[in-house]
This record gives structure tokens, C-alpha cells and sequence, in this order.
């Protein structure tokens, strides 16, 4: 009898170690599994984006035409806007001008017609009415208020002295526009910057893993180079004050 109890006992031991190196083994698995998800979790991403490309481009429909989801549509945009280019950059057409040839075709069109379907049918066509509704222009007109609003107060927060990286940050970019605006007109311009926006993103998506290591080297040296500007010039001017003072 005490023999079956000890060799019972020794079963359950051995069933405790087995069990207890399943639980080891599970757990290191589970840990292995969620080593590499936390590895992918700090990867750098550039401008420190946690959302895909099509997210940080404000999804819907703008965001599928950029990325291409949509080939002809986006083939479609920017074949309109290189011949509005061409148009009025190379061939030297102006607004106006096409604006008056385009209503003077319309005109003829519907005049031959109007006066074609009356002399076959005996009767006067129907020519529908055409009118720019109020409601998206009121949407239109709100919407710009309200960006414009928001780049007013961002640029009288920077202009406070709160914040000398993102002040240095906008006088650069604002100083390599005006460079650029030396270049080239303002429809080349818009032009360059909407052939970047259907190129850049889709091709940045496409090698991100590529790109993004690249990003992280060079804003480590910007970062470091910016470093050593605020220890010699930057940390020497005196800030503005940390909070607007309250009307009595």
C-alpha cells in the first residue's frame, strides 16, 4: 500500500513538471511572438507617423487619387492639369482668352442645336438651366475661413518666440519658396507641387522600409546640428513669455 501511494506521488510529480514545462514553453513562445511586434512597433517612421500613408493624406477620395488606387482617375488629374500647364505656360494662353473661346463654342453649339431640332421637329428644344448652387459655395467659402483662421493662429503662436526650432523651421521653408518663387511662376509652381503630390507618396508607400531608415539617419544629424546651434545662439536670446497675460 505504501508502495502505490509513493509511486502515485511521483506521478503527480512528474505530471506537475510536465505541465510547468508547458507553461515555460508556451510563455517563451508567447514572448517570441511578441518580440518581433514590439521590434515593428519602434521602427522609425518618417515625421513620426503611427498611421499608413493613406491616412496621413486624409483618406477618401484626394487620398486614392494620390496613391493611385484608382489609375485612371489619377492618370485622368494629372493629364488635365500637365495640359492646363501647357496650355498656358508654354503655348502662352491666357485665362481670360480661353474662358472667352470656350463660351463662344458653347454659344455656337447650342445655337445650331436649338435651331436644328426646331427646323426638324417643329418645336423648340429643351435647353436646361444651368446655376451654381449656394449651399457647397457657402461650404466652400466656411471651410477656407476656417483653415485660414488656423494658419493665423499657428503663425502668431511662432511668431511668439516660444518655440525658436519651429520658428527657424518656417522662416526656412518660407525663405526656400521665395527662392523657388524666383524660379518659376505661380502656375509652375502649383503645377511642380501637384506632380510631387501624385508621385512622392505612392512611391514613398511603395519603399517606406527603404526610405525610412535613410529619414532616421538624417534627422539624427539635423537633430545633433541643431544641438550645437542652441547651445552657441539659440539659448543666449531671451524667449517670450510662457503665457499671454489675462485682460483685467
Amino acid at each position: 500500500m505504501a508502495e502505490h501511494e509513493e509511486a502515485k506521488g511521483e506521478s503527480v510529480i512528474e505530471e506537475e513538471e510536465i505541465h510547468n514545462h508547458d507553461d515555460s514553453s508556451s510563455s517563451d513562445s508567447d514572448d517570441e511572438k511578441s518580440a518581433p511586434s514590439e521590434v515593428k512597433a519602434k521602427i522609425y517612421r518618417l515625421f513620426g507617423r503611427e498611421r499608413p500613408v493613406h491616412h496621413v493624406l486624409g483618406g477618401g477620395k484626394p487620398a486614392d487619387v494620390f496613391l493611385w488606387r484608382n489609375k485612371k482617375i489619377s492618370a485622368g488629374a494629372l493629364g488635365v492639369a500637365t495640359a492646363l500647364w501647357v496650355l498656358f505656360e508654354l503655348l502662352e494662353y491666357h485665362l481670360l482668352t480661353l474662358v472667352c473661346h470656350v463660351l463662344i463654342l458653347t454659344l455656337v453649339v447650342v445655337f445650331l442645336w436649338s435651331n436644328a431640332v426646331t427646323c426638324i421637329h417643329k418645336s423648340s428644344p429643351h435647353i436646361p438651366q444651368v446655376f451654381i448652387p449656394e449651399k457647397p459655395v457657402l461650404e466652400f467659402a466656411s471651410l477656407l475661413r476656417f483653415e485660414i483662421n488656423q494658419v493665423l493662429v499657428v503663425l502668431r503662436d511662432i511668431a511668439s518666440g516660444r518655440d525658436h526650432k519651429r520658428f527657424l523651421g518656417v522662416v526656412a521653408c518660407f525663405w526656400v519658396l521665395s527662392i523657388v518663387g524666383g524660379w518659376c511662376n505661380f502656375l509652375t509652381l502649383f503645377y511642380i507641387v501637384f506632380v510631387l503630390l501624385h508621385t512622392v507618396p505612392v512611391l514613398y508607400e511603395k519603399y517606406e522600409d527603404k526610405v525610412d531608415p535613410m529619414a532616421e539617419k538624417a534627422v539624427a544629424e539635423i537633430k545633433k546640428q541643431y544641438a550645437v546651434l542652441d547651445e552657441k545662439v539659440l539659448s543666449k536670446i531671451p524667449r517670450g513669455p510662457l503665457k499671454d497675460k489675462k485682460m483685467a
